[in-house]
């Protein structure tokens, strides 16, 4: 699993539904999606973390401080639909409060350098809304380009890619 100098990843447990909830649950957290998650779909978002494990070997991770242990949001890779194919996606989810403390940019990296040397992808992606510019900060931050944008039901989204080079 990876670590970081302050983080440490691991697969995500039944046992963490609270946690996450308190992020996928927040109506500021989720501002940036098409509405919160209920507990039925985070109970989902545990369920698709784990099929991700073992259809792919690679998913979202749960974020722990590694100096208390206490769950502060996931990062990871996922294979999303962006914008009509399928590519692999780095995507997080931090805690509101822990925001603006570097996690997700620490995170966000280790997941990138995981990635080209764990998997065979030779581009890693992200996309967000146009309206989330802490997301398209933080892809910028580690070393993603806009590649481009398009259109959705809810506005317009932003596509951020990073290559192995």
């Amino acid at each position: 699993m990876i670590e970081t100098e302050r983080l440490i990843f691991r697969e995500y447990r039944d046992e963490d539904f609270n946690d996450l909830f308190e992020i996928i649950g927040d109506k500021e957290t989720m501002a940036h999606y098409d509405r919160p998650y209920d507990e039925k779909g985070c109970h989902r978002w545990i369920e698709w973390s784990k099929e991700n494990y073992e259809k792919y070997g690679f998913g979202l991770w749960v974020l722990m401080l590694k100096e208390t242990g206490e769950f502060i949001g996931d990062c990871g890779i996922t294979m999303q639909n962006i914008d009509g194919e399928i590519l692999p996606e780095i995507g997080w989810h931090i805690n509101k409060k822990h925001w603006r403390k570097g996690y997700g940019k620490e995170a966000a990296t280790a997941v990138r350098d995981w990635g080209f040397k764990n998997t065979e992808f030779k581009t890693l992606y992200s996309y967000m809304t146009s309206t989330n510019v802490a997301s398209y900060r933080l892809a910028e931050a580690i070393g993603m380009k806009k590649i481009k944008e398009f259109n959705t039901e809810s506005g317009i989204d932003y596509v951020y890619a990073v290559t192995k080079e």
